[in-house]
């Protein structure tokens, strides 16, 4: 019996479709500031589907290759997806008491809950297996990216101490410039500053581009090895 378990809640593609399903839906009543007693329901519905699984995936947590029967039970609650769980159960079971109402952190733990959709989702497993294996590239990228923005921040701060009144407001401009939104509320003001945010736009193109690129190759080589 909870090797039928194990293979429906972990491979059967009905069981994957439904829980997202089910996830989408324990987010609705996130999406609005009254709390209706339909909307009240619907979360504990949906927060009891989440324990039955979260219950189903510790009893079968054995079944799983690598660890001893005793050592997977014992571990299975501190594995990164199953703190996601409980994290995400618990605000629905303590909202039940009044006490707990006016604590708006709690709904806010609730939004964990789309995390859960890297479970049952195939293409976002992918994604991960992508992140993973490409990590060292990514690493460097995003060193590469924070120093920049280190770098050009420092030289704006030290060119235009006017525009800045701290050093947070310049990484602030260089984090900004770096991926090339450009709110608007604090820029260059002098030729060579100007000058500055040019070249950051440049480099920031090319920074964005690096993961971009990285991303995209790991995932079309893991849809071939599929």
């Amino acid at each position: 019996m909870r090797n039928k378990i194990f293979n429906f809640i972990d491979n059967a593609p009905v069981y994957n479709y439904g829980m997202i399903v089910v996830i989408l839906l324990s987010l609705v009543p996130l999406m609005t500031k009254q709390q209706s007693q339909a909307l009240h329901a619907l979360d504990l519905a949906t927060a009891g589907i989440f324990i039955i699984d979260y219950l189903l995936r510790w009893l079968t947590a054995d079944l799983r290759p690598g660890k001893s029967p005793a050592k997977a039970f014992a571990m299975y609650p501190l594995t990164p997806m199953a703190i996601i769980d409980l994290l995400s159960i618990l605000p629905s079971l303590l909202l039940i008491n009044p006490a707990f109402k006016a604590l708006r952190v709690l709904r806010l733990l609730r939004a964990l809950r789309v995390f859960r959709i890297v479970r049952y989702s195939r293409n976002v497993q992918i994604l991960v297996n992508v992140f993973e294996k490409q990590k060292q590239a990514l690493v460097a990228v995003g060193c590469l990216a924070v120093g920049y923005v280190y770098v050009s921040a420092l030289v704006m701060f030290q060119i235009e101490p006017d525009t800045f009144e701290d050093f947070y407001d310049a990484i602030y401009w260089a984090t900004v410039s770096l991926t090339t939104v450009g709110y608007g509320d604090i820029f260059a003001t002098s030729d060579t500053g100007r000058l500055i945010t040019m070249i950051s736009a440049f480099m920031g193109i090319a920074i964005v581009a690096l993961p971009a690129g990285i991303i995209t190759a790991g995932y079309m080589e893991e849809i071939q090895k599929k």
